[in-house]
């Protein structure tokens, strides 16, 4: 078994809330950025980024974000005030060709000076809302905020804004044909982390995982021993494997002519049954496999006696 982790335990009582931020913001990430535009009741344009945020609802269409008060004195951020006196908001999503001047637009200019200017964005007017979008973000949503929710007092403490998108913009470059959906490499997401850092969703860093509601698959507690049990086999391996419904495991005539594929022929030559590598190395080349998507293909490596 191998030696359990130790852990640094924490009440959040005992600690300040600058104390706090950086380990909850820093563990619950990456987060998506809303990028929200607001007018103040003189139509004052504010932009601001949050990355308390996500989507909560489909039906209707429910975004929510949460502007924290600031941790120095506790005074609300000029978004909360502007949504209070103009109901209304446009949260526009961030790629990475324009987080640099995302983040400058967090910079705490006085209230009235509009972020759009400030960080060289373009104002685009909106079809159903006051607040403007931004003409640069890849997607952005005219809201109506529906609800706002205090969450605490003080230095730290945030509002739920519950926004109802009542109309969406799609940059054409980044829909998937027919408008099916969005193609993660064209969009080009960034997510913020803990401290200054961000991440990046493009290229290698982008990788797919079958949701098991798809199939009804044997789950870990029905792995053979032998499986659940390797020292090659990663957590992620065994769930790859444990998501393969019984009716699709390969058989015994599978399993069988798999021995003639080279690799598998290759290590049945070198380790002969009964020694002590065998197993090992045929858990290696399934977790080749199953780093190439070949999941069955892995399965019958597993099975080879």
């Amino acid at each position: 078994m191998p030696t359990p982790p130790t852990f640094h335990s924490v009440t959040p009582a005992d600690l300040t809330p600058a104390q706090w931020m950086p380990l909850l913001g820093g563990a619950v990430a990456p987060r998506p950025v809303a990028f929200a535009s607001t007018v103040d009741a003189d139509g004052r344009v504010n932009l601001s980024p949050y990355s308390f945020f996500n989507v909560f609802c489909y039906t209707p269409p429910i975004l929510v974000f949460s502007p924290i008060n600031r941790l120095r004195d506790g005074s609300e951020k000029h978004t909360l005030r502007n949504v209070r006196a103009v109901p209304e908001v446009v949260i526009n999503i961030c790629d990475y060709a324009m987080v640099q001047q995302m983040s400058l637009a967090s910079a705490e200019y006085p209230a009235g000076v509009n972020e759009f200017a400030k960080a060289g964005f373009t104002e685009l007017a909106s079809e159903r809302v006051r607040p403007p979008r931004v003409a640069e973000a890849p997607a952005a949503f005219e809201c109506v905020v529906e609800q706002i929710v205090p969450l605490g007092q003080g230095p730290g403490a945030g509002h739920l804004v519950v926004c109802r998108a009542v109309r969406a913009h799609f940059r054409q470059d980044i829909l998937l044909p027919d408008a099916a959906g969005i193609d993660p490499f064209r969009l080009d997401a960034v997510a913020r982390l803990g401290g200054d850092w961000y991440a990046r969703a493009s290229g290698a860093s982008l990788f797919e995982v079958v949701r098991p509601n798809r199939r009804l698959g044997i789950g870990h507690d029905q792995l053979p021993e032998h499986i659940r049990t390797s020292a090659v086999l990663t957590g992620n391996d065994l769930g790859q494997l444990a998501n393969v419904e019984r009716e699709a495991l390969p058989t015994p005539a599978q399993v069988e002519e798999f021995k003639a594929d080279p690799m598998a022929a290759y290590l049945l030559n070198k380790y002969p049954a009964g020694a002590p590598e065998r197993q090992q190395q045929l858990a290696r080349l399934a977790q080749q496999l199953l780093a190439e998507g070949r999941v069955l293909e892995a399965w019958k490596a597993l099975m080879v006696s």
